[in-house]
């Protein structure tokens, strides 16, 4: 009997042995940014979206990614990774949106509707449910060879830091403001107001040298780059937040990949863009706060002057929406859905965009 037990047995190991064994197949992924590493949408990738999609991966063990992670210009500029990504520089990227306004012009849907929301989780999610019931935005990324993944928000809401003491609208007249994109548009109803374009890297400079008296950023990015040391004066307008960032996968790269690897990042993305923007706003205060320690001033802008400062711009949402309605997309549809979400979850500008 011991005899037929043993041979049993090693004919069942044998078996065993000689059965394929899975083997788990590691994925190499070249992560870009222009931006150096402690920029929030950056530490965050690092810190949230990698362990997020290792740990998803992890829990069936059939794929683990290899993450090269290449950072504050080592591969790219930061106006560089829409570029970069199309060209294969990098598998995955977050591009800065603002910088491309002529070949991602849906991506501007909140830029354009200013004074609308200050609250960075809205204006994200609403952001990116449009780009998902609406194919213009990923349209544009699909132009570019690449693959949407989510909308980011990693602004609460676009003040005026300013180099000089400032108490409502009329200081900012004949006053040259820093910005990125579409908020330059924001100074067209300020008179003699003149904007001058630049990126967040270069905001300190700028200022620091006269070559702008104010920018446009928001606390956070004014505690990280350290604007209170150049422009002491913050005049708290609430322009809105704005979907600046997008994650985004090369085309090529992603028809590579395994489907259970796809659902992860794209299920992962989303989760990314509701942290990233709930770290906006814990942040939003705690920056405000570090401001005025380091030797900011903080003046409220007066709802009259908040008003009248919409009411004097042209309307830019009007005019995105013609230019979408011009390219075959529904612009004037995506206007007025967007505007609808915000509402439906509480805000209501101090102008209707959708009216002339």
């Amino acid at each position: 009997m011991n005899w037929t037990r043993r041979t049993l047995l090693g004919a069942a190991l044998a078996t065993m042995s000689a059965l394929p064994v899975a083997a788990q197949q590691t994925i190499s992924a070249v992560v870009i940014d222009g931006y150096p590493d402690r920029a929030l949408w950056v530490k965050e990738f690092t810190n949230f979206f990698i362990p997020e999609v290792d740990r998803r991966l992890a829990e069936t063990g059939n794929y683990a990614m290899n993450w090269q992670e290449n950072y504050g210009g080592s591969i790219v500029k930061p106006k560089g990774v829409l570029e970069g990504i199309e060209l294969g520089l990098g598998d995955i990227g977050i591009v800065t949106t603002i910088f491309h306004s002529s070949k991602l012009p849906s991506q501007g849907l909140a830029a354009v509707t200013p004074f609308v929301s200050s609250d960075a989780r809205a204006v994200a999610k609403a952001v990116d449910e449009i780009a998902r019931e609406f194919p213009a935005m990923q349209n544009e990324f699909a132009a570019q060879n690449q693959v949407y993944l989510a909308t980011g928000v990693v602004l609460n809401s676009y003040q005026v830091f300013s180099t000089k003491e400032v108490s409502g609208l009329s200081d900012l007249e004949g006053f040259k403001v820093a910005g990125a994109g579409m908020n330059l548009r924001y100074l067209e109803g300020i008179k003699d107001a003149a904007g001058v374009r630049g990126g967040l890297t270069d905001f300190y400079n700028m200022l620091q040298t006269g070559l702008a008296d104010a920018g446009m950023l928001w606390p956070e990015a004014a505690a990280t780059f350290k604007i209170s040391e150049v422009a002491p004066y913050m005049l708290r307008a609430d322009l809105g937040a704005v979907n600046s960032k997008t994650v985004t996968v090369n085309k090529d790269y992603w028809d590579g990949l395994p489907d259970e690897v796809k659902e992860v990042l794209q299920a992962v993305a989303i989760d990314y863009r509701d942290h990233l923007a709930g770290i906006a706003m814990d942040r939003a205060a705690a920056a405000e706060k570090a401001y005025v320690e380091a030797g900011g001033t903080i003046i409220d802008i007066s709802d009259e002057d908040r008003a009248n400062w919409a009411a004097a711009m042209p309307n830019i949402a009007q005019e995105w929406a013609a230019t979408l309605n011009g390219n075959g997309e529904p612009g004037t549809e995506m206007l007025a859905a967007y505007l609808s979400k915000l509402e439906a979850a509480g805000f209501v500008g101090v102008r209707d965009w959708t009216q002339q």
